[in-house]
């Protein structure tokens, strides 16, 4: 076993070292009990010294007496200064990714949950739609985001009483739905039973409307909540603007020294003008581009289209996977497996594959040379789900009623299509009503079931992950759909069947309580 040089410490030293470090004298150590701020600062200072990290602590940072009287914030002062340094003055923002915060977000709508969960450096957890009943009226009212400039308008009544109307259709259909899938399973067989219910859940959410709240638990970097401050400050919607600020108030209690720039007129400042700037340019070269174009298209039905793809898909592949065990130019292999005849390059593109005996076991970095670019146009539902994937970039166009909505069979069947319809009829209209004086607010009435378009694009690798499992029975069927297009577009394009081919775990069959498994595993 490999020797590692010995620490040598005091035995005083190694009593202090021991209630902030896992392991005093081996060469890997977790860093416990000390506040945010601090360990950042000491892996900072770690990249400047020779000394080790535990050195560095007991030289630079630890203050006996503040911890013999049980101060708990060891190191603040000095993590303080070097921040101002480091962070502020100069700019270096690697500092701002040493430190992890968990933040809870309550009581947001569905349209910010999106802001929320744009950054890809983020980890995040939202409360379902599929799994609970959102027919309860905590404090006698339906839990939807409740607008001060739509209430303290003229709209009032007529987006209440819309938003109102949608949450009454939500629970008729998903009472009806719910029995008539559980009316042929026997009382006993709970796991069936329980299945049914979701799948009511699964039908029911199309008339939850994008103003229904959640909440989203967040992990992230200073660094991530730093950028997620500046998007939520230069957003169009009034609800992210003030949110951004409830949220810094309750950062600033943590990682302080992490958020300086952010109030700083020359930083902040500058920073949010510069995205509101740009998004001002944009609309108006957009709105001015579907004036020349003259009348937009029909309505399409929900659909995915492959825009774009990398054409040698499969010799990048293989030549990106030969290039780290090769010593020539990375083009020199591509052109030599260009060469080859076709069995030797399927059995070379095999073998970047491996032997998948799960969906989790997924090849190497090599896959990433070969892309996609989808269009897709689906229900509302189905895009707050993949637009969580942070692996792949997504950019989507405001959610209107100008695609339209689908109501579905499982609806028709329990004889409520007409309820379906009126709520969502009733919405529309009062969309149309507030829209003129509150473009981004209106939106909240449009429905999960309210299609949008939307532009992914990823690379293989993702797109193997993306498919296999948006596929998978106990998923909504919405965006089983738009995964089970995406897996077929990419077979049906010329020099991509081994790329289909290898994304194995793909489920293509019409799943009938999709929760049924998942169910009788649990009990």
């Amino acid at each position: 076993m490999q020797t590692y040089v010995e620490a040598d410490y005091t035995a005083t030293e190694r009593q202090v070292l021991g209630r902030y470090f896992t392991s005093v004298d081996g060469p890997v150590a977790a860093l416990v009990g000390l506040p945010d701020s601090t360990r950042a600062a000491l892996f900072a200072r770690y990249s400047r010294t020779t000394k080790p990290l535990k050195r560095v602590f007991l030289d630079e940072f630890h203050d006996p007496a503040a911890d013999a009287g049980g101060v708990v914030d060891v190191g603040l002062a000095k993590a303080s200064d070097l921040f101002s340094r480091v962070l502020s003055d100069y700019g270096d923002d690697s500092v701002a990714q040493l430190a992890g915060v968990h933040v809870s977000c309550e009581q947001v709508s569905n349209l910010l949950t999106k802001v929320l969960e744009r950054g890809r450096l983020m980890g995040y957890l939202e409360q379902s739609t599929r799994y609970v009943s959102y027919g309860d009226r905590p404090g006698g009212q339906y839990r939807y985001y409740r607008d001060p400039e739509l209430l303290e308008g003229p709209h009032r009544d007529v987006f209440i009483e819309a938003m109102d109307g949608l949450f009454d259709a939500y629970i008729e259909v998903n009472e009806a739905v719910r029995e008539m899938l559980q009316a042929p399973i026997p009382p006993d067989d709970a796991a069936s039973r329980r299945a049914a219910r979701a799948a009511a859940f699964d039908v029911a959410r199309g008339l939850l409307p994008a103003g229904t709240v959640s909440n989203v638990g967040i992990f992230a970097s200073p660094q991530a909540y730093e950028q997620l401050v500046l998007r939520m400050r230069s957003d169009d919607l009034p609800e992210a603007r003030a949110y951004a600020e409830l949220l810094l108030v309750e950062l600033n209690k943590v990682i302080p020294d992490f958020l300086t720039r952010l109030g700083r007129e020359e930083r902040g400042g500058v920073w949010v003008e510069y995205r509101r700037e740009r998004a001002t340019a944009l609309a108006s070269a957009a709105a001015e581009l579907d004036r020349l174009a003259g009348a937009a298209p029909a309505t399409p039905r929900s659909e995915t289209r492959l825009l774009r793809w990398r054409e040698s898909a499969e010799d990048e592949i293989i030549a990106n996977a030969i290039f780290p065990r090769s010593r020539r130019p990375l083009d020199q292999v591509l052109e030599q497996v260009r060469e080859l005849d076709e069995d030797r390059r399927r059995e070379l593109f095999i073998g970047t594959v491996g032997a998948r005996r799960n969906r989790r076991h997924r090849p190497g970095r090599e896959w990433e040379a070969a892309d996609y670019e989808f269009e897709v146009v689906s229900d509302y539902g189905a895009f707050r789900d993949l637009q969580r994937h942070r692996l792949l970039t997504i950019d989507w166009q405001r959610l209107g009623p100008d695609l339209g909505y689908d109501v579905p069979h499982e609806v028709e069947l329990a004889g409520k299509a007409d309820v379906w319809r009126w709520a969502v009829e009733r919405a529309e209209a009062a969309y149309h009503t507030i829209v003129p004086d509150a473009p981004p607010q209106a939106a909240y009435l449009m429905t999960m079931g309210h299609r949008i378009r939307y532009v992914m694009r990823m690379n293989a690798r993702e797109a193997m992950h993306v498919i296999e499992l948006r596929s998978s029975p106990q998923g909504h069927p919405s965006y089983r759909r738009v995964a089970q297009e995406m897996h077929a577009l990419i077979r049906d394009v010329a020099g991509h069947r081994l790329v289909a081919d290898a994304i194995s775990f793909v489920n293509a069959d019409d799943v009938h309580l999709g929760r049924l498994d998942a169910e009788k595993r649990h009990g």
